[in-house]
């Protein structure tokens, strides 16, 4: 079945689908509208759920991690400063192994106030072992987040699910909606193997020894390390089972393009429209961000003489956050592709084709590879 729905809509259908029995959330905008829409389910009867109403974004992490400790699937969402509020947090879930699926809204930090999106939010918490999976259209955000709840309970790790603000959550476009029978097929009710008993006690989060901890952290790592390989997996048995399939990187090119744009989000939608009528140019998106899939990203740029990356983030002092991951997952390579790294779209600024036109122009005019990070025009 077919709706026109936002992307925060999609977010609080798909989240209901997916039956959690723990919901807490806090409102912030842009992320407001799916704590409402969860709260109207709960209130009405279609879904039957905890739902838990808090008074900041660390209480409602730690409502999730209280409800993910005792066995239960639970689900929460915020955006920018409340999910900076939440930071603290975000290590005790993963260091506990919580599957908590988390849905950020991505806007601007402070300061200066704004609504903006960019991804500075999610990508200032990138780590503290959460997984972070990016989406493009509210599709996406329905789909990605049936299968993040999967993974995440696979992987027993926390997981964000990440949309840009407005520009995503509150645009209207046309979803398919799976029907609940598929969706409960594709993801059972929880079964954890490890939950606060009195009848079978464990230790969560106690004190431990260094060497512990070491251990523990390994562990953590090498988990990580498989993440892409489920992913893919759990990508394969959504698609047999709803017919769209996702990757964790995906590639958009004709057959003689030799310039690469890798970005993520919406940006990557408008990349995509660009390289239709530019056949030289190819797109190549991000959509897992943690870990990072640099096997996959590999991949998909061979054939490429030349990588553009459009960060919609800065971190100060260091430029695109995304162009220094992929640095370094190329670095050591046997062919190194020069990388220009670019600025664009941060506070919600829009990147139009016109600008992408005058950046691929201007970047094929120089012999050499700009040294120096760009910024787009606003």
């Amino acid at each position: 079945m077919r709706k026109l729905m936002t992307g925060n809509e999609a977010a609080a259908l798909a989240a209901k689908m997916a039956k959690p029995q723990v919901i807490a959330a806090y409102p912030i905008t842009p992320q407001t509208s799916i704590a409402e829409k969860l709260a109207a389910y709960v209130a009405g009867g279609e879904l039957k759920s905890r739902y838990i109403k808090v008074e900041s974004e660390t209480s409602a992490l730690a409502a999730c991690i209280g409800g993910s400790l005792s066995g239960a699937r639970v689900f929460t969402a915020t955006s920018s400063q409340g999910l900076a509020l939440m930071h603290e947090l975000l290590h005790w879930a993963s260091g506990a192994r919580l599957p908590i699926l988390l849905v950020d809204v991505n806007r601007s930090m402070a300061a200066p106030w704004s609504l903006g999106v960019d991804h500075n939010d999610t990508l200032s918490q990138r780590d503290t072992g959460c997984l972070q999976i990016y989406c493009e259209t509210a599709q996406e955000v329905l789909d990605n987040i049936l299968i993040a709840f999967k993974l995440a309970e696979k992987a027993l790790l926390p997981t964000m699910v990440c949309m840009d603000g407005f520009l995503l959550s509150h645009y209207s476009e046309p979803v398919e909606v799976p029907d609940q029978e598929a969706v409960d097929r594709f993801l059972p009710p929880r079964k954890a193997q490890y939950r606060m008993d009195p009848n079978d006690p464990y230790t969560f989060g106690g004190g431990v020894s260094g060497q512990v901890l070491f251990e523990l952290r390994q562990r953590m790592q090498e988990d990580m390390d498989q993440v892409p390989a489920q992913l893919s997996r759990i990508c394969k048995e959504f698609a047999l089972q709803f017919g769209r399939r996702y990757e964790a990187v995906e590639v958009v090119r004709e057959e003689g393009a030799d310039l690469a744009m890798i970005t993520t989000g919406t940006m990557a939608g408008t990349v995509k429209a660009f390289v239709q009528e530019n056949k030289t140019v190819g797109l190549v998106k991000i959509r897992l961000f943690r870990p990072f899939p640099g096997k996959e990203l590999r991949k998909a740029l061979k054939g490429f003489k030349r990588i553009v990356v459009i960060d919609r983030n800065l971190s100060p002092g260091a430029g695109g956050i995304f162009a220094q991951e992929i640095k370094a997952v190329l670095y050591g390579g046997r062919k190194r592709i020069p990388i220009v790294s670019v600025i664009g779209g941060l506070g919600g600024v829009d990147v139009t084709k016109d600008h992408l036109d005058r950046l691929v122009s201007g970047i094929r005019q120089q012999r050499k590879v700009p040294a120096d990070l760009l910024w787009m025009e606003v």
